[in-house]
């Protein structure tokens, strides 16, 4: 057992978290691992005192012996550090797969099984101006992968199950000597599965799913613009056994219409009066999302001017409110005048000079 004091051999200080003594047993275990320092006996002293530091810091109870007692506490629990490297990879393997992506053969008891989620699907959808603007609910079709109806998602023919893989023997993993490591890779036969089917189901073949079409309803919220994204959880295609199904991902356009223009969350319209309109003043009506208002033209109205209708504009996507309607106003030049019409102007016109 080793005698020197467990916090200075990491490097960390008394209060350190589990997450730092972590961290740092893992960068000086990396720094003198055997195989990057082959033959040094001083490398491999100082990467075994690292592992029974660690073994002891990162155990609440022995910690806290530690630090009440020191190593003479230890001790009394029966705690003599390791024997070799077979016992320090067998507990501590996973630190270096959780860096390199492999650890030591000999330290791997058990290899991770991969359980693949289902894809996610994309649709996109084209909507009015207006349903944009008030939010619908709708519906739409979608032909997608379900778990199959026949074998409820196993892919083995009803009444078998499937068998350990042969090749990983279950663990979804095989390992590839390469000197001191062992490099793991997902087995080739039942991809990662770890079982094999032996007996596939006939109706998909072993897949252990079917395309299906669905119904999925929407609900689009009010406010929404082109470019706006929705996500459905678990509406995309199904995965694995005892994995979750992928998410639907909808993409809506919206359409043109025909006198509103958006900008952010106020709409814009341009509204044509009268030569006479816009000399003498007037009360007209202006289309608006719902309806009409009226509003009051005062005498002497520019072409180009603006009139603000407070909360007639879209409703605040990420919050409460609604936009404003702004109405920018042009002046129509009459055309094909009377002769009548063109003398009235023209007497107008002296009139002003």
């Amino acid at each position: 057992m080793i005698t020197r004091d467990y916090y200075e051999i990491l490097g960390v200080g008394k209060t350190a978290t589990g997450e730092e003594i972590k961290k740092s047993y893992r960068r000086i275990a990396m720094q003198y691992h055997p195989d990057k320092n082959p033959g040094n006996k001083q490398a491999e002293d100082k990467f075994k005192e690292a592992a029974e530091a660690y073994e002891v810091l990162s155990d609440a109870q022995k910690r806290e012996i530690y630090d009440r007692f020191g190593h003479e506490g230890l001790n009394r629990t029966g705690f003599h550090g390791f024997n070799g490297f077979e016992d320090i990879f067998s507990s501590f393997g996973d630190i270096f797969e959780d860096v390199f992506g492999f650890g030591r053969q000999q330290g791997r008891r058990h290899a991770r099984r991969t359980v693949r989620a289902g894809a996610d699907l994309r649709y996109d959808l084209n909507i009015s101006f207006l349903d944009a603007a008030f939010g619908l609910t709708t519906t739409i079709d979608l032909e997608k992968l379900h778990p199959c109806s026949e074998c409820e998602g196993s892919g083995a023919a009803p009444g078998t199950s499937p068998s350990v893989c042969p090749t990983c023997h279950g663990r979804g993993q095989v390992m590839q000597s390469s000197g001191f490591f062992a490099i793991s890779s997902t087995c080739p036969h039942c991809h990662g599965n770890g079982k094999f089917i032996t007996s596939p189901c006939p109706k998909c073949h072993g897949m252990g799913k079917e395309q299906k079409r669905k119904t999925v309803e929407l609900k689009i919220p009010a406010g929404v613009e082109t470019g706006s994204r929705l996500r459905l959880r678990g509406e995309g295609e199904a995965g694995d056994p005892g994995a979750p199904s992928g998410d639907l991902y909808v993409f809506i356009s919206v359409e043109e219409h025909d006198f509103f223009v958006r900008s952010e969350d106020d709409i814009v319209c341009r509204l044509p009066i009268s030569f006479v309109q816009a000399a003498l003043g007037a009360t007209v009506e202006v289309p608006t999302l719902k309806d009409t208002e009226k509003i009051k033209i005062p005498r002497g109205t520019q072409t180009g001017q603006i009139f603000r209708l407070k909360g007639k504009g879209v409703p605040h996507l990420q919050g409460y409110g609604r936009g404003d309607q702004i109405i920018e106003i042009f002046v129509e030049t009459p055309r094909d005048l009377t002769k009548k019409q063109e003398a009235l102007l023209r007497e107008f016109e002296k009139s002003t000079s």
